[in-house]
């Protein structure tokens, strides 16, 4: 069987250095630094910064990329002037809008992305309204895990340019209670969103070429990769940590979605909805067991100070990772995963080898 692969007319408009199929970095928080962002893009991909520590420091991370693209490469090829060739993504709930809306400004990322509101498409409405008048042109990408985000979304007052519709198999920060797999999640999501000129893409349980085929021909325009480019020679990310992505098998078995790990490290204040997959290790098992969390969280600030030896089986630090972990073998640079993704679909898809 052969599907034409081909990047619709806003897509080349907006993002000229594309090439089909479109491949995505998503913005992990902390670990989807500048390196990172800009090979994937240099790759014909598109690639985003993720949220800092700070909102503050996304300022310094967008300097760095404006500073790898001028050197030593040349530009990317077709990347316009006027914004920089990658997206830079925020958590709502707890970045600050004036600080962002200064950085954006100043800085010109193509994209942003928003995700985690407090309030809802209230906050979505007001992020978005300001961004676009702060930057026209930078586009708004929001990312949803339900029919019902979809369909609000096309009610609200500013509408996105594009959605990233996630399953529950990503990991990070996902539904926490009503999330659903991307199978059935994204079909249903596009033909919610026919007709209304938002671009869909997919993202959660996607390691390769075959998951990155399949969510095209559920109606994706293109795919998001997060946890496959944990194992990315640019990822912002311990050598200890990046190691278990590469280590574990059977994610079905060895992820679980839970706000311990979020909680052992001081985080709190996630909207209530949301909830992260993480890679099952000590500091679970004894969780499960009844062992109190004041216990384990001097265990793990503990481990905290062992640096890479932290992780492990036996490890006991947050290993933030989806259920497609059990597909990642091997630690590579971002350029050749994107490239290799994007052959291993033209394989089972078919299509026109090239930038489009």
């Amino acid at each position: 069987m052969s599907r034409a692969i081909h990047l619709t007319s806003t897509l080349t408009r907006t993002y000229p250095w594309l090439t089909a199929p479109l491949i995505i970095s998503a913005p992990m928080r902390i670990m989807s630094g500048p390196a990172l962002a800009v090979a994937v893009s240099r790759a014909g991909g598109l690639g985003f910064l993720g949220p800092n520590t700070t909102t503050q420091n996304i300022a310094t991370d967008l300097a760095e990329v404006s500073s790898l693209l001028q050197s030593p490469h040349p530009p990317l090829p077709g990347s316009p002037t006027s914004h920089l060739p990658i997206g830079v993504g925020f958590q709502l709930w707890s970045d600050d809008l004036n600080t962002a809306i200064t950085t954006i400004k100043q800085y010109r990322p193509c994209a942003v992305w928003l995700f985690a509101p407090a309030n809802g498409q209230s906050d979505l409405d007001t992020w978005s309204a300001r961004i676009r008048a702060a930057v026209p042109g930078t586009q708004i990408w929001v990312q949803i895990g339900t029919v019902s985000e979809a369909t609000t979304l096309l009610s609200g007052r500013e509408k996105p340019d594009a959605v990233v519709v996630q399953g529950a198999e990503a990991g990070g920060h996902g539904r926490a209670n009503d999330g659903m797999g991307l199978m059935v999640l994204l079909p249903e999501i596009a033909d919610v969103l026919a007709g209304s000129g938002i671009m869909v893409f997919g993202a959660g349980g996607i390691a390769d070429g075959r998951g990155a085929a399949a969510a095209l021909c559920l109606g994706a325009e293109g795919v998001v990769m997060g946890t496959r480019f944990l194992a990315a020679e640019e990822a912002r990310i311990s050598k200890g940590y990046q190691g278990e992505v590469v280590r574990v098998r059977d994610g079905a078995v060895m992820t679980t979605r839970t706000l311990l790990y979020n909680h052992l490290r001081g985080t709190f204040g996630w909207p209530q909805e949301y909830s992260p997959r993480t890679i099952v290790n000590r500091s679970w098992r004894e969780f499960q067991a009844g062992r109190a969390f004041e216990e384990l969280k001097r265990l793990h600030d503990e481990a905290l100070k062992a640096g890479d030896e932290g992780w492990g089986a036996e490890g006991r630090l947050a290993t933030y990772a989806g259920a497609a972990v059990g597909l990642i073998h091997e630690v590579k640079d971002a350029g050749t995963i994107v490239r290799e993704v994007r052959e291993q679909v033209w394989e089972r898809l078919g299509g026109e080898k090239g930038r489009l």
